[in-house]
């Protein structure tokens, strides 16, 4: 942290990639992350990283889901999108299903509504 309270931003040279974007204007996004050098040329010591990003419509409006995808070429991470998306979709679901479990299980306090920060006198 810097003197005046706020954090240092900063990038690191040694960890940079390339960000490829690539869509069928449908579904989602695969972005390709390939590392490269603090010059920008191809570090082969580090391995090419695909993400993928769509999103799902539920009553609460869309969900936006991002994952990783395996793959050692684009055919193959395209294969793959499907089960990753439904694999983050599972997960997410299940990590919503146990915030609603803990938020269920609270103890409400007399004189304090649940969710409510203000305490009455």
């Amino acid at each position: 942290m810097s003197d005046t309270g706020t954090p240092e931003i900063s990038m690191n040279i040694n960890e940079l990639y390339k960000e490829e974007v690539f869509t069928d204007q449908k579904v989602g996004t695969i972005r390709r992350m390939t590392p490269v050098t603090p010059e920008g040329e191809l570090d082969e010591s580090r391995k090419v990283l695909h993400f993928g990003g769509t999103q799902m419509m539920t009553p609460a409006g869309p969900l936006p889901l991002n994952f990783e995808i395996e793959g050692s070429n684009l055919t193959e991470v395209v294969n793959n999108f499907g089960d990753a998306a439904n694999k983050s979709l599972e997960e997410t679901m299940e990590e919503l299903q146990e915030m609603r479990r803990q938020q269920a299980s609270q103890i409400v306090m007399p004189g304090q509504a649940p969710g409510s920060q203000i305490q009455m006198p």
